[in-house]
């Protein structure tokens, strides 16, 4: 994708945060324009269409999720990189629960390419190189992370766990002590 011209990125901007408040799925460029105070067909003038819309939003959360994720485990290596980095995660999503919704929009194969996209993965890898896993196990041990951090998130901010005991705060840290352990005690593939 073509960088943004700036109205465009304001625009993409006021749609994340729209998402924040009713949900990413709800963002519509009219529910976007009634928003800004503006008519829908201005704001075409900005954005090809819905999916557009959508896309642009979808790149601006990815890109501040790795800025906060960078910024994170800078410095860090093996458990403590593992933890900063899913906390990372799990706090922006309470904090920005449209925006997080966002960061997984399914986006055409040119443009995750060109995302920050790239950037989640080789902060996991370089995670990854604290516990010295095979190269050819990478990519799965990538896949299992994602799936736990965004599996837990989404059910925790559902209230999935807010109805017993112990805390979603307790379950957190012990499912990452169990990541750590399980990353430093990969299986052996052959």
């Amino acid at each position: 994708m073509a960088r943004a011209r700036p109205a465009a990125e304001r625009v993409a901007r006021a749609g994340a945060e729209l998402a924040d408040e009713i949900g990413f799925e709800q963002v519509t460029p009219s529910e976007l324009a009634r928003k800004l105070g503006i008519k829908t067909a201005s704001l075409y003038s900005h954005v090809k269409n819905a999916h557009d819309l959508k896309t642009r939003i979808a790149l601006l959360a990815l890109e501040e999720l790795a800025d906060q994720a960078s910024a994170a485990i800078a410095g860090r290596a093996g458990r403590d990189a593992l933890r900063a980095f899913a906390d990372t995660y799990r706090d922006y999503a309470f904090q920005h629960p449209g925006r997080f919704a966002a960061a997984r929009f399914r986006l055409d194969a040119d443009t995750a390419a060109a995302s920050a996209g790239m950037r989640h993965s080789r902060m996991m890898r370089a995670i990854l190189r604290g516990y010295e896993l095979p190269e050819l196990q990478e990519t799965h041990a990538v896949r299992l992370l994602g799936s736990v951090f965004n599996g837990y998130v989404e059910l925790e901010i559902a209230g999935g766990f807010s109805h017993s005991a112990p805390s979603s705060d307790q379950s957190w840290t012990e499912i990452l002590d169990a990541l750590d352990s399980l990353l430093r005690n990969w299986p052996d593939p052959s």
